[in-house]
């Protein structure tokens, strides 16, 4: 649908203009001063979110300097525009003429300063046209002040060779090609290999470019073509207009979530994947990559440099932000807690959640600071890549628990199909790992005392060093007392990755589940009884030695009066902190907040029929009022909303998911519902309903999988993993010049000039 200019006496449109068209600002004041100089009646009585949604002013209506291009694919306007130039008076010629923008009345002073000051405008240029005719310097001189000077010949060149560089350095990225192809020590002396880069720009001229033919052969032989500093700034450059185009659409859907996934190493340095989540034009939830961070060790500088990023390196409003979550390994979930208070310390609503693509039983395991369970964690993760290494290791697997399952095939067959899939993040993962223990001791003792040779030593060896780690008695009540605390959360933590309905009344479900492990607390001997014995019988099968961990020993060497027990040990060390724990991270990520928001998914129509439409969505919408765009209707609309559902006809099904809601044809006419709706979606702990739009953490993971760590890079890694995503080339090169070299200082055909640029 085109979209009209709202101006008065301007007819254009966007799908007959080149022009930008803006739509009106959300903020109150200069919605006003827009609408005071439109002089448009009709206009006055609409809210600022009604105009901003259904009214646009071309780019004809603003001066120059009001205008800004800030991304490849939109002109933008500056964030204090105000619309200044406007024809008040041409429909007075024809009075008989009907518009359909009804224009505000003008005195006659205002009638005659509108003509003075045209006729004003008129004689300046008709003085200014007379001066240029007489003086032709002046003219290039006005044309200097303009930037409006054509390029030369040299400058014409030097962008098409820029172009050049920049259709390289995007191909690369993503076709995920390394900018090195070959480490210096593996090629012989006295034999040149060109890197990937390199070969090719070669490939290029050789294909009869003729901007890099002719660069290339007025170049030193011993100079670089592109220098390393050059690649590094061009890559920026790359990467960061990537990242507009996403975080445009970001700020036009005006309310967002950050997620970051787990710590990775890039070239030796770790950081932080961030991600966003949003609802774009078509009403779609979006998880997108936008880029790395690096990780600092101290907590609190993470944070500062957490915030500095997001707000004033990539421009998103956190005031905007309406949910934060962090999947971590082990060992760095306490750090990425001090970053999500401070960031609720200055934003209330970015409500601290779990993220959907992560269970939460293995999200609270992560998050235990006992160094025994992130020991246990890391051999867990180590074994299931071990035989994830190839077929033949599953398949050897596989034959082992047939062996140890002829009794029970069924359970058999399931833990087969489970080994095959990606199992340590599921919600049972340590009932699956408690079944399996003895499959995989006995696999991994076979492996490495194999009399057929048929494994190489690197295999082996692997095989001797997890076998040993999942044989240790540390390492099995470890496990043994990870099962059976968060035997309570299971069913919870289920209900909140599955359906809307299970999410809603899985809030509900909270105090039963915190009610258990308090419980728990207060027998913990009891419980801790049971679970030792347990454990001790799972080393008894096993033929484990029960023993305490060796630091403990030599550190109790000489304490003659030490009665400690491995019972009691364990007990201190790893049931009572873990509980402890796992209680108080519930209550921090289900805050009064989250629980509040979860409530209001009542608005689902499917949710309102399992509650008999007998729900009470005002009262937990109040922390999103300031969101609504007509909060005083709010309790009528709900009304309304809940008549529709329950009157229906009987043919129509409830929309079951917010995803359904949102893409109802009606929608629209419940804007608060929508305006909630939106909201409820991009909280991370929904899931996406739609896979399509799940794209950025599929690709992170496929570009971490598929890159050596050597080889991987912050700013291609964002172009391979964007790789859809629109670019503008001439943007590039001109944000480049401008950047990097003075118009005076372009290069030039000399070498020592191409080297430095």
């Amino acid at each position: 649908m085109p979209n009209f200019c709202a101006a008065p006496n301007c007819t254009r449109k966007s799908t007959q203009s080149d022009l930008a068209f803006f739509r009106f600002p959300r903020d109150p004041a200069r919605c006003q001063k827009w609408v005071e100089n439109c002089r448009r009646a009709d206009l006055e009585d609409k809210t600022p979110d009604q105009l901003n949604k259904h009214y646009r002013l071309c780019a004809k209506h603003f001066e120059t300097s009001m205008i800004c291009r800030t991304s490849p694919y939109r002109t933008v306007l500056r964030d204090n525009a105000i619309p200044t130039i406007f024809d008040l008076t041409s429909h007075l010629n024809n009075p008989h003429s009907r518009h359909r923008k009804r224009i505000k009345e003008l005195s006659e002073d205002e009638i005659r300063t509108l003509k003075q000051k045209k006729i004003e405008e008129t004689s300046e240029q008709e003085q200014e046209t007379n001066s240029n005719a007489q003086n032709p310097s002046a003219e290039v001189g006005n044309q200097q002040d303009g930037n409006v000077l054509p390029l030369t010949l040299e400058e014409k060149e030097n962008k098409e060779y820029l172009k050049s560089l920049f259709e390289i350095l995007i191909l690369m990225g993503k076709q995920n090609i390394p900018l090195d192809g070959h480490e210096a020590d593996e090629i012989p002396e006295g034999l040149f290999a060109p890197d990937n880069f390199q070969a090719l720009l070669e490939c290029r001229i050789n294909s009869g470019e003729e901007v890099l033919r002719k660069r290339f052969e007025t170049t030193a032989v011993n100079t670089l073509f592109c220098s390393k500093t050059q690649q590094r700034q061009m890559l920026e450059i790359c990467e960061s207009c990537i990242r507009e185009e996403t975080l445009r659409e970001v700020r036009d859907s005006h309310f967002f979530s950050i997620i970051t996934d787990d710590v990775v190493d890039i070239a030796g340095e770790e950081h932080l994947p961030v991600l966003v989540r949003f609802v774009d034009d078509a009403h779609n939830l979006r998880e997108e990559f936008v880029g790395f961070l690096p990780y600092e060790a101290d907590a609190e500088i993470l944070a500062v440099k957490f915030h500095t990023t997001i707000t004033e390196k990539w421009g998103l409003n956190m005031e905007y932000c309406r949910g934060q979550a962090y999947i971590v390994s082990s060992g760095f979930s306490s750090k990425m807690k001090v970053v999500a208070s401070r960031l609720l310390e200055k934003y209330p609503q970015a409500v601290y959640t779990l993220c959907s693509s992560c269970a939460l039983n293995a999200w609270l395991a992560k998050s235990v600071p006992v160094i025994g369970v992130s020991v246990a964690l890391g051999t867990i993760e180590e074994v299931c890549s071990f035989f994830h290494r190839s077929p033949q290791l599953l398949l050897e697997l596989d034959n082992v628990i047939s062996v140890l399952f002829q009794n029970s095939e069924e359970r058999g067959k399931e833990l087969k199909e489970i080994c095959h899939s990606q199992w340590t993040g599921r919600h049972d993962a340590f009932e699956i790992l408690v079944d399996l223990l003895q499959a995989l001791v006995l696999c991994l003792d076979g492996i490495n005392s194999d009399t057929n040779i048929r494994w190489n030593n690197y295999i082996a060896g692997r095989a001797f060093v997890l076998c040993s780690a999942v044989t240790d008695f540390d390492f099995i009540v470890t496990i043994v007392v990870l099962k059976n605390v968060l035997s309570f959360t299971r069913a919870f933590g289920k209900n909140l990755q599955g359906q809307t309905s299970d999410v809603f009344f899985a809030a509900s479900s909270l105090t039963a589940v915190l009610h258990s492990l308090n419980e728990v607390m207060e027998n913990i001997e009891v419980y801790h009884e049971f679970w030792f014995e347990e454990a001790t019988n799972l080393a008894t099968k096993l033929d484990i030695q029960m023993k305490l961990p060796g630091k403990f020993r030599r550190a109790q060497q000489g304490n003659l009066e030490s009665q400690l027990t491995s019972e009691s040990y364990y007990k201190d060390a790893l049931s009572v902190p873990t509980v402890e724990h796992i209680i108080q991270e519930l209550k921090d990520i289900f805050s009064e907040q989250h629980l509040k928001a979860l409530k209001c998914l009542s608005l689902v129509p499917s949710v309102m029929g399992q509650l008999k439409f007998n729900t009470s969505e005002e009262h937990h919408a109040d922390m999103y009022r300031s969101d609504l765009p007509n909060p005083d209707t709010l309790s009528a609309e709900l009304h309304c909303w809940r008549i529709k559902w329950k009157h229906r006809g009987k043919d129509i099904e409830l929309p079951s998911t917010i995803y359904e809601a949102l893409h109802l044809p009606d929608i629209k006419f419940f804007p608060n519902v929508y305006a909630l709706l939106k909201v409820l979606c991009i909280l991370p702990v929904m899931k996406v309903e739609n896979e399509r739009y799940e794209n950025g953490r599929k690709r992170l993971k496929a570009y971490l999988r598929n890159t050596l760590t050597d080889q991987r890079s912050s700013n291609l890694a964002l172009l391979n993993i964007n790789f859809d995503i629109k670019h503008d080339l001439d943007l590039m090169v001109d944000t480049y010049i401008k950047l990097y070299t003075n118009k005076s200082e372009l290069p030039t055909n000399n070498s020592e000039t191409i080297e430095n640029t």
